[in-house]
Parts: structure tokens; C-alpha cells; sequence
């Protein structure tokens, strides 16, 4: 065993044999920390984490059978042995069948301390591996579920799961409405800190006097309305997951700080003066690539080369539309239950619409569309219940351009793809005129991200003539 690998944790009211009892585990290369009564055990089961619980089986308070049932519903896969006095061994081995892994009977043999140990070690082990398995299968399908079935979500499915069995810090990059907490949530369940907190923080959404209270905690006094100490979601996160999304939002101070914390594996409470463990996976999201923030100055190459051990890319899904008719379904099926509706499914237009159409919001904006046109709905969904920013059908078959696509040899399919290019064009114009040709203004009130705006004004070819450039 390397040293300081395994915490155990030994309770017992005599101190004397809480001593020998840690000397003899020491002596195996353990990390052990003492309690006295099972309701400092129980507070040091929830901070510290241990690997095994090694108890008494008589204590005033809180008895052996107690604190280990306590201490299990904070973790199920935790490894109990019962010390015991001799005449108490019938109660120790009941007690095995109530959930105890083993006992210990006074006095101590060193041979015996170490054979249960390797026992508990190994049985842990094996519990976890059992459960990373089964949430890895249990993942892959969930994901597929929630995503598609197509190749690119199949390829995404396998880099969670390489990635998962580590303890990698992960970027995951991906157009707003893609999944980014979904894949990050699967990596979490699928790893061996499923048994502890995934905690998520939009660092886009916090002020930013504010944020680095909220990612490290404060104590109390630390600043005007801080009346009591409040822990930051790294200490939330202890033993688990840390998902900071929209990274790229971070402030240059803040990011300065998370790369001391990352380096040190400790942190301070803003105000305090006493650093704190820091025991956490580190996902981080964005709807940009990083590296081209890192290439404008925004954010910090050292950093993001601390973060970027491993990237995943989840695809937009224009670039998968095999997922698209899929998803459809799926969120007509969970709109009829929510609505309690019979909606039978999709004219063959729609399809070829909800194909043709690029879902800047992606699958998030895919869900509310459907879910509104199966409010609309009676019997099934066509053109005129998809509130995709599209013109009246009159306006459209009426105007010259129609009647020109129309006298010319192209398919229905190729009419339809024009004419939505057409649209989107005539929407972005139209907000921008709105936004006197402020691009930030004109994404917000489209709930697209300036990149993507940007972007389709250039492929578009849109102009604002005398107008601003937000």
C-alpha cells in the first residue's frame, strides 16, 4: 500500500486502544484518524471520506450498530468491522448479517488486523467496480437516449467512457442547448465519484464580486452581508464533481485564482486564513472554443493547459440530423404525457422542415418547439403548429422570389433549404434593424451566442449600412 492511500477511521471510548489499534494500521501504510463516540465519527465520515470503519461495539451514546447503520447512508460501499470483547463475538457476527464486513475481537492479533483489512480493501474494491461498471451501461444507454443514435453521439459515448475511469479534468465544448451538463453529468456517474456530490456553477451568471465567494466560500464578516460562514462549491464538491460552465466567462482575477487552487490542492475561504483540502474532479464547459479565447486575451493559456488533459466536442445537431426525427419522437412522447395529449406525430413536411432547419438553440431549442406544437396539435403536428420565426405561408408563395424558385427545375427538398436560408437571413436583418445593428443586442433577443451571429452575418452576406457593430 503507498502511504496516506487509505483513510481508516477507528471509534472507540478508550483512547488507549484507539492508540494501539492505530499504531498496528500505520504500520500497513494507513492514514488513520481517531474518534471517540460515533457522533464525531459521523461528522469525520462526512469530511474526511475513510476507506474503512473500524468501531467498537459497545459505546455510551451511539453504539457500534448504530453509527454503522448512520455511517452507511452516507456511504453504502463503506467497509464496518466491529471491535469486540470475546464474550460479545454472537452479537459481532448478527451483526455481520445486518451489513458489518467483519469483527475484531480483543485482544488484537497483528496477523488478524491485516488479513481483515486486505478482506475490506478488496471488497470495497470490487463493490465500486461493480458500480462503475454498471453506470458506465447504464450511461452509454442514457446518453444515447437523450441524444440520438447516430454515429457522432455513438463516438461522443465512447470518449465518456475512456474518459470516465480516470481522473482526467475534462473541457467539454459545445453550441448552447447541446448537452454540455448531460455529457458532464454522464462522465460523473460513470466515474469512481458517483458515490459523491456533482455540483454545477454557471460562471457567466455570478457577478463577479461575487464569484469567488462563490466557488470558495467565505467566512463570516469577510465582506458587507456576510453574516455567516458559507462553504464554496469546491468544499460542496468534496470527493465528487465540480462542473464550472461557460468557463470562458471567468475573469481574468478569478481564473488566476482557480489555477493557485488547482496547482496546491488546497483553498481559502474568502477572508480566511486557513486553507482547506481541495478533493475534486474539475469539468469545465464552454459554447466557444477556448483556444480562441485564449488566442484574444481573455483567458489564460496556463490555465487552459492545466484544464485541457482531455476535450470532448459534443457536435450541434445540424451536423447530426439523423438525431433529429429521433428526438422529435422522443419529445413528442414526453409532451403528450406532460400535457396530456394525444398527439399521433408529424406530417412529412414538418420532417423535412425540422431537417432542414440549422437549431442555433440546438436540441434544447428542438424540445420547446416540439413541446409547444404538441400544445397547439390535435391529431398531428404540421407546418402551421412550429414556431420557428417563419413567415406567414401566404406571404411566402406570394412573393417574386417564390415564383422564381418555383419556374426553375428544383426539388421540393431544394426549395425548402432556400427558402429557410432566406428566412434566416430575414430574421437576423430584422433584429439587427431592431438593435440599430447591435450583434450582442441582436443574439440575446434571437437566444443564439454572438459567435454564431457573427458568423451568419458574414455566410449570409447581411449588411447594416450607417448602423453600429455591437
Amino acid at each position: 500500500m503507498k502511504e496516506n492511500d487509505i483513510k481508516i477511521l477507528v471509534v472507540d471510548d478508550e483512547k488507549e486502544l484507539c492508540n494501539l489499534l492505530s499504531r498496528l494500521l500505520e504500520q500497513e501504510g494507513c492514514k488513520v484518524q481517531v474518534a471517540h463516540n460515533g457522533f464525531d465519527a459521523l461528522k469525520l465520515i462526512k469530511s474526511e471520506l475513510p476507506k474503512i470503519l473500524f468501531t467498537d461495539f459497545k459505546m455510551p451514546g451511539m453504539d457500534g450498530i448504530e453509527l454503522m447503520t448512520k455511517a452507511k447512508e452516507l456511504d453504502p460501499d463503506l467497509p464496518v468491522i466491529l471491535i469486540t470483547a470475546y464474550a460479545d463475538v454472537s452479537g459481532a457476527v448478527n451483526a455481520i448479517k445486518k451489513g458489518a464486513h467483519d469483527y475484531l475481537s480483543k485482544p488484537f492479533d497483528h496477523l488478524e488486523i491485516v488479513k481483515i483489512l486486505h478482506r475490506a480493501l478488496a471488497e470495497r474494491k470490487l463493490k465500486r467496480q461493480v458500480k462503475r461498471l454498471s453506470g458506465l451501461l447504464e450511461e452509454k444507454l442514457s446518453l444515447r437516449k437523450s441524444m440520438g443514435p447516430s454515429e457522432a453521439i455513438d463516438r461522443l459515448i465512447s470518449d465518456v467512457r475512456k474518459v470516465a475511469e480516470s481522473d482526467f479534468t475534462v473541457v467539454i465544448q459545445g453550441e448552447t442547448g447541446s448537452g454540455k451538463e448531460l455529457v458532464s453529468q454522464a462522465i460523473h456517474n460513470a466515474s469512481f465519484r458517483s458515490g459523491s456530490p456533482f455540483v454545477a456553477i454557471d460562471c457567466g451568471a455570478i457577478p463577479e464580486t461575487l464569484l469567488e465567494s462563490e466557488l470558495f466560500g467565505h467566512e463570516k464578516g469577510a465582506f458587507t452581508g456576510a453574516v455567516l460562514q458559507k462553504p464554496g462549491k469546491f468544499e460542496m464538491a468534496k470527493g465528487g464533481t465540480l462542473l464550472l460552465d461557460e468557463i470562458s466567462n471567468l475573469p481574468l482575477n478569478s481564473q488566476v485564482a482557480l489555477l493557485r487552487v488547482l496547482q496546491e490542492k488546497k483553498a481559502f475561504r474568502v477572508g480566511g486564513h486557513k486553507p482547506y483540502n481541495v478533493d475534486i474532479r474539475l469539468l469545465a464547459a464552454s459554447n466557444q472554443p477556448l483556444e480562441t479565447v485564449v488566442e484574444s486575451g481573455a483567458f489564460r493559456q496556463d490555465l487552459f493547459y492545466r484544464l485541457n488533459e482531455f476535450s470532448i466536442r459534443i457536435p450541434p445537431l445540424r451536423e447530426r440530423p439523423g438525431d433529429i426525427p429521433y428526438l422529435a419522437n422522443r419529445f413528442l412522447k414526453i409532451a403528450n404525457s406532460e400535457l396530456e395529449k394525444d398527439v399521433q406525430g408529424f406530417s412529412e413536411s414538418v420532417i423535412d422542415i425540422l431537417l432542414a432547419y440549422k437549431w442555433p438553440g440546438n436540441v434544447r431549442q428542438l424540445r420547446s418547439t416540439i413541446r409547444r406544437a404538441v400544445l397547439l396539435a390535435d391529431d398531428i403536428i404540421t407546418d402551421k403548429h412550429l414556431d420557428l420565426g417563419r413567415a406567414p405561408v401566404s406571404e411566402r408563395s406570394s412573393s417574386p422570389q417564390m415564383i422564381k424558385i418555383l419556374q426553375e427545375d428544383f426539388s421540393y427538398k431544394d426549395i425548402l433549404r432556400q427558402q429557410i436560408v432566406a428566412l434566416e437571413r430575414e430574421m437576423i436583418s430584422q433584429a439587427l434593424e431592431h438593435t440599430g445593428g447591435n450583434k450582442a443586442k441582436a443574439a440575446r433577443l434571437l437566444h443564439i451566442d454572438y459567435k454564431t451571429i457573427h458568423t451568419k452575418v458574414k455566410h449570409l452576406g447581411i449588411t447594416m449600412k450607417g448602423k453600429g457593430h455591437g
